[in-house]
């Protein structure tokens, strides 16, 4: 159970942030956000069993803090229904699954990398500069100090407990590879075993999470008195044609590509990864949850949100196994959210950016390691070609189109012709292997 507790706080690197921003900036209601969002928490825990994440949809983030004028809470709405449709659609008609079976297992990798290292790099920014979410999508500004309550000693303090706690968070398969190769225990390894069980046993997330919160509290106390309880008035948003086709056309459109590949296809062959013994999530069941939980909320000003695979690799980096542990998340936020309403963002803008930095630096990349099967140099080469595309045009949706392409293009060369009579011909695979192969099974 602690450790499933540990491993709900995985996620929140990017989940605080992104609402942090969203509620100073776009006037976003945070107590409807934090009750509904809880709710989707522990109904995706109940109904998938895994630690399934729910976070914001970054795209609609970036677009309604980074552009001018500001989205406004109607338009951020209308942009987070307006990609719930399609997901809704893709899954309910079926060709959601269609598009997971057949899309090539390199690009959704390079998709996977783009995103874990994209987190990487953001997670560096927060840890080593000082960070403006209102001014700007949290660019750097100054550098961080290394002494003072967010200064950079206590980030590289926090990497370095997370590392010695959690290791490279792969010492539960090496128990069971010992175990199925009869590996001897000696002493020696055996003293080892025991410390390493100790030490994993530590909820390391858990505390450097409950650090942040203590030291929100220390680094500024008039907290306590600005603080008010009771949540706030959950009301329908009057949402315009206006606003239908500013959410869309601005919002909706670079979301869209981003939540099938990130918040579906990325998140179900991540969960076969992380959990081999299990059923691999439905691609159906899976946009058709994002679809639902977005037309039940965005009505009533909550933030558009989605599955990511970014999550998922960071709750489960810090120890989470099921849908417990989202369970745990989700009645946090509740009794946040009735509790303090929007008063809350208080104290949110005064958690450690630095520690956000270091929870969102081990969800990076975890994601990014789920890359680490390509077994041959064309496999890599797809990946690393999506995956580079993807970072430098900031587009996940131009990465995917770019490996797809290199990917028929490589079939192709390595099909041969063979040519009777008057020219016509044949194709056929050169190799032995069947081509679906490299496709996702």
């Amino acid at each position: 159970m602690i450790s499933e507790m540990s491993g709900a706080v995985g996620d929140l690197g990017t989940f605080i942030p992104i609402v942090l921003t969203l509620t100073l900036v776009s006037n976003l209601d945070l107590s409807t956000t934090l009750i509904f969002t809880s709710l989707y928490n522990i109904s995706t825990g109940l109904l998938f069993g895994l630690p399934m994440p729910v976070q914001p949809m970054k795209s609609i983030a970036a677009v309604a803090v980074s552009e001018s004028p500001h989205l406004t809470p109607s338009q951020i709405a209308a942009a987070g229904l307006s990609t719930a449709a399609t997901l809704l659609l893709l899954g309910a008609t079926g060709l959601m699954s269609f598009f997971y079976r057949f899309i090539p297992l390199p690009v959704v990798r390079g998709v996977q990398l783009s995103q874990g290292l994209s987190f990487a790099f953001s997670a560096i920014k927060y840890i080593r500069y000082n960070q403006d979410f209102v001014a700007s999508k949290s660019t750097a500004t100054t550098p961080r100090p290394w002494l003072g309550l967010d200064g950079l000693l206590i980030a590289i303090s926090a990497v370095l407990f997370l590392v010695l706690t959690t290791g490279s968070g792969d010492y539960s398969s090496t128990d069971i590879e010992d175990e199925t190769n009869n590996i001897p225990l000696t002493r020696s390894r055996l003293r080892l075993h025991k410390r390493l069980r100790l030490l994993s046993a530590i909820p390391a997330a858990l505390i450097v999470f409950l650090l942040g919160l203590l030291l929100c509290f220390v680094r500024d106390p008039t907290i306590f008195k600005d603080l008010k309880f009771g949540p706030s008035k959950i009301k329908v948003l009057n949402i315009t044609w206006e606003d239908w086709k500013i959410g869309f056309l601005r919002a909706a459109i670079p979301q869209i590509p981003l939540s099938v590949l990130n918040s579906v296809i990325a998140v179900c062959k991540l969960s076969g990864d992380l959990f081999p013994d299990r059923e691999e999530l439905s691609a159906t069941k899976v946009s058709i949850s994002v679809g639902v939980m977005n037309f039940a909320g965005c009505w009533f000003g909550a933030m558009p949100v989605c599955h990511g695979a970014g999550g998922l690799a960071g709750q489960y980096r810090f120890g989470a196994r099921s849908g417990m542990a989202v369970v745990f998340l989700g009645a946090g936020k509740l009794v946040i959210g009735l509790v303090f309403g929007n008063s809350f963002v208080r104290i949110l803008s005064e958690f450690p950016i630095g520690i956000l930095g270091v929870l969102l630096l081990f969800a990076g990349i975890e994601l990014a390691m789920a890359s680490r099967d390509m077994n041959t140099k064309e496999e890599s080469f797809v990946m690393l070609v999506c995956a580079a595309v993807s970072l430098t045009g900031s587009s996940a949706a131009l990465g995917f189109g770019c490996g797809i392409v290199l990917f028929l293009l490589l079939k192709l060369r390595n099909m041969e012709c063979c040519g009777s009579g008057f020219g016509f011909s044949k194709w056929k695979s050169s190799s032995s292997t069947d081509d679906t192969n490299a496709l996702i099974p």
